[in-house]
């Protein structure tokens, strides 16, 4: 059985002003993104999974943390093909018994988005990505769906 979680990292069309500090974190995603799809290790600092339970909570928690670089990923995109395009990703992975992320992918079922940068972007962001350890110690795959849209 396949675990189905959403997240929606879709932004408004008009945010409101950014502060420096927002503006300057937005950059940081970017520029991690950009080390990820250049085939750099780009791992932050994530949630403290160690502490968490293996739950659909606890993954869209770590989902969310990671939101900023597939956003970063879809903007970097975006910069190099000089148009808005929104649309969406569906992701498939693999949670494993130690909490590493295997066999990450971009379906094309599902997914809108058709740009090897880009997908290529999103997989090394996932592939960076540590969960909290499954009690089973089963590998768990899980579909995740992103919608994205342009920050102006």
């Amino acid at each position: 059985m396949i675990l189905t979680l959403c997240l929606s990292v879709a932004l408004a069309a008009d945010p409101p002003p950014q502060s420096d500090t927002v503006r300057n974190a937005l950059k940081d995603a970017v520029g991690g993104a950009a080390q990820a799809a250049g085939g750099e290790e780009a791992k932050p600092a994530g949630p403290d999974v160690s502490k968490m339970p293996f739950t659909p909570e606890s993954i869209k928690k770590v989902m969310a943390f990671y939101q900023p670089q597939i956003q970063g990923c879809y903007e970097e995109t975006l910069a190099a093909k000089k148009k808005a395009v929104e649309g969406s990703l569906m992701t498939s992975f693999v949670i494993t018994g130690e909490g590493v992320v295997k066999n990450a992918k971009v379906l094309k079922k599902g997914s809108s988005l058709k740009d090897g940068q880009l997908h290529g972007c999103v997989v090394a962001v996932l592939s960076s990505i540590s969960f909290p350890k499954p009690p089973d110690g089963a590998d768990h795959p899980i579909e995740f769906p992103f919608n994205l849209k342009a920050i102006h």
